[in-house]
């Protein structure tokens, strides 16, 4: 059989070795993907304060708000500082999560300390490296 084509050749080629090997199409075997689970964060977040927790008035608001604004405007930080948890309570600010560093959690936390005021920022910003 002759073809015009060299990808079209290439193709029927990994199809028919991929049929040859089990009898069935389908993709390279691949390894299994670790399972999701955070039930440890989970659990460990759930202790003190938590998003739900947060004061419903206007100021409050406002500080979780110019809090979240400085973060996400901050683009040298990782997706996981993004997504700090920034819950505000009567003035008073607690930082939850994960971030990739050391440096991370300083950052934020200046942040915080720079919309709520010295003393009124609760840091408990956990670092979890990224995998190799």
């Amino acid at each position: 059989m002759k073809f015009k084509s060299g990808w079209l050749a290439t193709a029927i080629v990994v199809v028919a070795l991929s049929i040859a090997s089990n009898g069935n199409v389908c993709a390279a075997p691949q390894s299994p993907a670790p399972a999701a689970d955070n039930t440890k964060s989970n659990e460990a977040n759930r202790t003190g304060p938590t998003a739900g927790d947060a004061e419903d008035n206007r100021s409050d608001r406002d500080i979780m708000q110019q809090i979240r604004k400085a973060v996400m405007d901050d683009k040298s930080l990782s997706t996981y500082a993004h997504n700090v948890k920034i819950i505000a309570q009567h003035g008073q600010v607690t930082l939850k999560g994960p971030v990739r560093s050391e440096e991370e959690k300083r950052v934020i936390e200046e942040k915080a300390t720079g919309v709520a005021g010295s003393g009124n920022v609760n840091n408990q910003i956990t670092i979890k490296p990224a995998r190799n």
